[in-house]
């Protein structure tokens, strides 16, 4: 069994994550990040994902239910 090939990201507030244990797997996945750790990209993955379900509650494809106020999406301010 191979140890755990990391025991920080090198960033601040961000953890390796726990099933990241095999140093094989681990160097697989960030070869293509180019540098970047695949916690990183996990972080990204779980922040859409959670914001891809609120989409969905608040429905935001269907029409507004009031008009906006004259120059709301007005750009540049």
């Amino acid at each position: 069994v191979v140890g755990v090939l990391k025991k920080t990201t090198g960033l601040v507030g961000l953890a390796v994550y726990k099933w990241l244990k095999r140093k094989q797997m681990v160097k697989k996945l960030e070869d293509p990040l180019q540098g970047s750790q695949i916690e990183e990209v996990i972080l990204q993955a779980e922040n859409e994902l959670n914001l891809t379900r609120k989409m969905i509650e608040w429905k935001s494809w269907e029409p507004l239910v009031e008009e906006p106020p004259a120059n709301e999406w007005k750009w540049p301010i």
